[in-house]
């Protein structure tokens, strides 16, 4: 793949963090104040583009927005997820240790160019681009073309990415495990969710939240190196799923009964065993118990308390570096017991957030 200037190509498929929303006046508040809070007194387009001049200096971690719910089927509403979190971070731990690459630019209309015809993707890339060109104008395609660029020229730095649906960590994933296997990097996978996302197709589509984990897989040592955690809303069980994919799972309710401490000691001498080497953690919120994840798409009673994640986090990162991750589901404006729902769910996700801030800065520093 040819090589672009790195500032260039930023400063064309993102956007300043929180404008990956598409908006023309209603719920621009909500971005003014996001805005105030990462580049207070500047113009946010000016001092967004003229930060990214730095990208090639910068280690440690790096934060991705991905804006995107339109690969969701239950509850839209995680296109907001990004700029949320993002004020939670900044609100909790004020100055978070991390570089903003800003959002994906999103069509909201729009998963993946495979998926579009010509006078479709003709029309959009004059929309988004305003000039003739041949780039990516659906979210998946935007965020997997930028960031195998981004890799092939940027080593030292992790992304933590915000989603968005959790289709969004097809092009997350597979952009990070092919870059890893570029440098000869043995590395796993670990998925939070309260669902296996392992359809192979949902209504015909492939690539959505319910169905991104298949076609990643592939990009793994073997489908052994990925983990499940948190799993309790299926139609089928965990031999069904285990037997078909030759993944691992760790079902909720075993974690709750062997306890978090016996199955994370279980999965490092696994790691360990195999020689792995780095960890890319996805988060879907929803692997929390509703009572602390009730704003997101898919609430699930019976599931993980934050502390048990925290836990298992904390022990996987001791005991290797995690070098890329994602924290999505997140729908600040959607809840089924009340306004409560937006609030815990956002101190859940800010909680992990600036864990994994912490753990990808370190792996990198």
């Amino acid at each position: 793949m040819k090589a672009f200037n790195l500032t260039e190509l930023s400063q064309t498929l993102l956007c300043p963090p929180g404008n990956g929303v598409f908006t023309v006046s209603t719920a621009q508040d909500r971005k003014e104040r996001l805005h105030q809070l990462l580049y207070p007194d500047l113009d946010p387009e000016t001092a967004w583009k003229e930060s990214l001049y730095q990208l090639s200096d910068l280690s440690g971690c790096m934060i991705l927005g991905v804006p995107s719910d339109c690969g969701g089927g239950i509850q839209r509403g995680a296109n907001w997820g990004p700029l949320f979190i993002r004020e939670k971070l900044w609100q909790t731990v004020p100055a978070p240790r991390a570089f903003e690459l800003g959002d994906v630019r999103v069509i909201p209309h729009l998963l993946h160019d495979k998926y579009l015809n010509e006078e479709t993707l003709r029309k959009c890339r004059k929309a988004l681009y305003s000039k003739d060109t041949h780039l990516p104008v659906s979210p998946l395609s935007i965020t997997e073309y930028y960031l195998d660029q981004f890799y092939q020229q940027i080593q030292q730095v992790g992304v933590l990415a915000l989603g968005g649906d959790h289709s969004v960590s097809y092009p997350l994933v597979g952009s990070y495990l092919r870059a890893q296997k570029r440098l000869g990097k043995k590395v796993a996978l670990i998925h939070f969710d309260a669902h296996t996302d392992l359809l192979t197709e949902r209504l015909g589509i492939d690539l959505c939240f319910g169905s991104w984990v298949p076609p990643v897989l592939q990009y793994l040592t073997s489908p052994h190196y990925c983990y499940q955690l948190g799993l309790r809303s299926s139609s089928k069980d965990k031999a069904y799923w285990q037997n078909k994919f030759g993944i691992q799972q760790f079902w909720a309710a075993e974690i709750v009964e062997q306890g978090e401490r016996h199955i994370t000691d279980y999965m490092i001498e696994d790691l360990k065993r195999k020689g792995v080497e780095a960890l890319y953690i996805s988060f879907d919120i929803d692997a929390l118990d509703k009572q602390f994840a009730g704003a997101t798409g898919t609430p699930e009673g019976a599931g993980l308390h934050p502390d048990q994640c925290m836990l298992i986090l904390d022990q996987l990162n001791q005991a290797f570096p995690i070098t890329g991750a994602d924290l999505v589901e997140v729908a600040p404006l959607v809840w089924s017991q009340g306004i409560s729902d937006q609030e815990h769910t956002l101190c859940s996700a800010a909680r992990i957030g600036t864990f994994l801030i912490d753990a990808l800065n370190h792996a990198f520093q």
